[in-house]
């Protein structure tokens, strides 16, 4: 049976990205970048509360302590649980904003950057310690996208979205240290976007002008589709009390008027009822 896909909330983010679902309170965490808002979505109540933030907001995590790490355009701050905001580290570049982001099992967070017109080269990838200190582990990356690891964390998958394919690294779990960079699958249905890995080790992987979210096996290979009512399809997570649920950001950003017309649901936050078998999600540990 194909896999369906819901509308949970019909919003109309202009840049909706970086679901992950938060087990301590049953919600879901999720970003309109260019609004500058983190949503949290509660599929219980169907309430969707909203954070406005200071800067244009690439990602929002859980923390281990509470409160929320955000990876913004000029560098990552705190959110507390009082609702107070601090820097943790700044590294303004001038036309760069942050983009998305994944804490590891750590409780490191993997923060990715892009330049706004989309320069090749202009993003990075860097780890920041829960102390503020960070090391640059991917430069001259164009537009840092999805990040996550197999569930023994032995790899680390990721998305240089202009590169049209998913590439897949050996990681050191304590050190975070990165190698042998590899190829997982080509992607030939729009560009790659945000992933998340499942329980089977597998890699679901939201295609942005290709109106899906595609899963594909440890050894690459295309073995399950969910089709979307939008093209701009960004990113992917499981939810629900026992993370079975897939839920999936999309845009309604550059689609002119005529588009929007034939897609009334661009920039929904959407469901796919048991898809699957998801992970828990690892919280930054600062």
């Amino acid at each position: 049976m194909p896999l369906a896909a819901e509308v949970a909330l019909p919003a109309r983010a202009i840049l909706g990205e970086g679901p992950t679902w938060d087990d301590r309170t049953g919600t879901l965490l999720w970003v309109d970048i260019l609004a500058r808002r983190v949503h949290t979505y509660s599929p219980a109540t169907g309430a969707d509360t909203v954070v406005e933030t200071p800067q244009h907001v690439g990602a929002a995590k859980p923390r281990e302590g509470g409160g929320l790490v955000l990876n913004l355009r000029d560098g990552v701050g705190l959110l507390d649980p009082d609702g107070g905001f601090r820097w943790l580290v700044e590294w303004p570049v001038e036309g760069v904003r942050g983009n998305d982001a994944a804490v590891d099992a750590a409780g490191r967070l993997w923060a990715g950057t892009m330049a706004y017109d989309i320069r090749p080269g202009g993003g990075r990838l860097n780890r920041v310690e829960p102390d503020g200190s960070f090391v640059t582990v991917l430069d001259s990356v164009t537009i840092s996208n999805g990040i996550g690891w197999s569930p023994d964390g032995s790899r680390m998958y990721y998305i240089d979205t202009p590169l049209r394919r998913v590439d897949v690294f050996d990681v050191d779990g304590e050190t975070g240290l990165v190698t042998a960079r590899r190829t997982l699958t080509a992607v030939t249905r729009g560009q790659p976007d945000g992933l998340t890995v499942d329980a089977d080790g597998c890699v679901w992987v939201a295609l942005w002008d290709g109106g899906a979210v595609h899963r594909y096996t440890p050894e690459g290979e295309l073995d399950r589709v969910v089709e979307l009512p939008v093209s701009h399809v960004t990113a992917c997570a499981f939810g629900g009390p026992d993370l079975t649920d897939l839920y999936v950001t999309t845009a309604s950003e550059g689609l002119g008027e005529e588009v929007l017309a034939t897609q009334p649901l661009a920039g929904a936050l959407f469901v796919v009822p048991g898809a699957g078998a998801g992970l828990p999600t690892a919280r930054f540990a600062g």
